[in-house]
């Protein structure tokens, strides 16, 4: 994989990243500001010595990526396993197909024109009610390295955007370049998540306005649909490279 297909996936997660203002503003402000009540995630309770809010938000949102490249290398690892075995080259192309048509459904849900991908999120159902109950063995949060592992939780969290950009991470060839797609996607998402759990509500607001999430949502439509143009064409537009996600041509 070319590291310039990395900075599609980077972009995706910037522009994205409207949506977890949405749905992860409560989680942000409870790792950062420790309220009395969060519905979506066990409630941190701040202890008198634990770190400042900037190396609060940086501890959980470290632990946040590095789940998000875990799953990446277990997708990557496991995708090109099968696809070995089975010696189907068409597997490739019917997933990047895929790939792309799930950031165009991205694209139409940041612009809250189509609300469809809302149910994969019940893909990851299971796996969270599981997991969500070992926060409370974290607290008091009273160190980074409970906060890290608390974001290694939420980064598990059901989330629609992060198993969009999952899909390309199969499509990457690899365990190392699934956990690469998974990083450039999460470091994408940081400048809003850490600026976020620093400013608190206000940005939160900001980011819900239609006008912002309509703008965000048309930016990753475009890459959806620069992708199934390049899929259309069998490869041969490779202009188009620099603007789709990662993942060999079909």
């Amino acid at each position: 994989m070319q590291s310039i297909h990395l900075f599609p996936v980077f972009l995706i997660g910037l522009f994205g990243s409207v949506h977890c203002a949405g749905m992860c503003g409560g989680i942000v402000s409870a790792f950062s500001m420790a309220p009395p009540a969060v519905r979506a995630f066990p409630v941190p309770v701040a202890t008198r010595g634990a770190p400042r809010v900037p190396a609060r938000v940086l501890s959980y949102n470290a632990g946040r990526i590095a789940s998000y490249m875990m799953a990446g290398a277990l997708a990557g690892g496991l995708a090109n396993g099968a696809r070995t075995l089975a010696g189907l080259g068409g597997l490739q192309t019917a997933g990047y197909w895929l790939a792309n048509l799930m950031l165009v459904a991205l694209g139409l849900h940041l612009m809250d024109a189509w609300r469809g991908l809302a149910h994969v999120e019940t893909i990851g159902g299971g796996l969270w009610r599981r997991l969500k109950p070992l926060g409370a063995r974290l607290q008091p949060l009273d160190g980074a390295g409970k906060l890290f592992g608390l974001g290694v939780l939420w980064g598990w969290l059901p989330c629609g955007m992060v198993y969009s950009v999952l899909v390309t991470a199969m499509l990457s060839g690899s365990a190392a370049s699934g956990a690469a797609v998974m990083l450039a996607f999460g470091l994408g998402t940081l400048p809003m998540l850490v600026t976020m759990g620093v400013a608190g509500a206000r940005l939160r607001a900001a980011m819900q306005r239609r006008a912002v999430r309509v703008a965000a949502g048309l930016l990753v439509l475009g890459f959806g649909l620069a992708g199934v143009a390049r899929a259309a064409t069998g490869g041969q537009a490779h202009w188009l490279d620099l603007f789709c996600i990662p993942g060999l041509a079909p």
